[in-house]
């Protein structure tokens, strides 16, 4: 959700005690993978499948809902593709691996699980056209990339929602190429924002009925990071006119940050924004698993008039998987109205 999950999806690339440090790990050197570069054009239906020559990569939707009563809910599912070399192969030689993480948000409760598979044996996988993202029985997947189910479970949840777009994709920063640190770290950066989503939600005290808008990040690169960044919290925000906004703040060791984001109007339409564009400041804070987590933001974009308070939904959205993190709705109130999604990372 962006950027998106780094840290995640270099679990199975590098050695736990390098995290222990924080984030050092992801700036480190990708020999031997490719690297984005600046003005590389898309090619789709391909890209929408995987790039096994990169080394990390994910298919990230976060969607926020309403039940029949009006409770809000929240809803993530995330397909990470981690290369230990570049390139594929068949059966178990392949180098790549595939994990997945699943959960569902309420005021009251957040459940979340979590997937592992290898490649190569077809436990995992992704194929453009038509369109099928895998592992297990998890699934994404429909005749094309505007129009498809999303399925998950849990030992104590499940859910079975269809997506279906009402607008075109976005490009993230130079027409996709997506520039994460003022060293120049980059990944390629794409979304599809403008899901319509209706389905079902299986909660422990039953099924839910839920339509609401799904958000889908894509996302893929062999060093994103610089060596310096601590962690980032990212915004994905929908507003009640119909435009959204794209934007993050990462953290750097000498208590300054890097920003960038995507202004997103109705029609599709984008405007990028560079580092300084976007202010991201904590409110307050939560006691979250043992940790202290900002759970209200002020954010502004001053170009765009926006000033606005980002609220958690439930204080608790803590992703407490094998690497753990923040992620859950979010309601908007101030210039512009709304709701969306918050992902935060590096926070022990």
């Amino acid at each position: 959700m962006s950027v998106r999950a780094f840290l995640l999806a270099l679990l199975l690339l590098l050695p736990l005690q390098a995290f222990a440090q924080g984030f050092a790990g992801i700036g480190t050197e990708a020999d031997g993978f490719a690297r984005p570069e600046r003005g590389t054009a898309f090619d789709f239906p391909a890209d929408h499948g995987a790039h096994p020559d990169f080394r990390i990569e994910w298919w990230y939707v976060t969607a926020n809902m309403i039940g029949p009563d009006g409770t809000p809910y929240g809803l993530q599912w995330t397909l990470f593709r981690s290369a230990l070399a570049p390139g594929e192969a068949p059966g178990w030689s392949s180098p790549q691996v595939w994990f997945a993480h699943a959960a569902v948000t309420t005021p009251d409760t957040h459940l979340a699980t979590e997937r592992f598979a290898r490649g190569g044996i077809g436990q995992a996988g992704v194929e453009p056209a038509p369109f099928r993202a895998w592992i297990d029985e998890w699934e994404m997947a429909g005749p094309d990339f505007d129009t498809m189910r999303l399925r998950a479970a849990g030992p104590d949840f499940a859910y079975d929602v269809s997506l279906n777009a009402q607008g075109p994709l976005v490009f993230h920063g130079d027409r996709g190429y997506s520039v994460k640190s003022a060293q120049g770290q980059a990944s390629y950066y794409y979304s599809q924002p403008f899901f319509a989503l209706d389905g079902t939600l299986t909660l422990p005290e039953g099924d839910v009925a839920v339509t609401g808008q799904a958000w889908l990040d894509r996302e893929w690169s062999s060093q994103p990071l610089s060596e310096d960044q601590t962690g980032w919290d990212w915004f994905s925000l929908s507003f009640d006119d119909g435009d959204k906004l794209m934007g993050f703040r990462l953290r750097q060791r000498d208590g300054s940050f890097f920003t960038s984001g995507t202004w997103i109007a109705a029609d599709g339409t984008t405007t990028a924004m560079g580092d300084g564009e976007i202010e991201a400041e904590p409110l307050e804070t939560a006691r979250v698993e043992g940790r202290d987590v900002p759970v209200r933001w002020r954010l502004r974009v001053p170009a765009r008039d926006v000033e606005v308070e980002v609220a958690a939904i439930n204080e608790q959205a803590w992703m407490g998987l094998a690497i753990s993190y923040w992620e859950g709705p979010v309601t908007v109130r101030g210039s512009h109205d709304g709701i969306g999604y918050l992902e935060m990372t590096g926070y022990e």
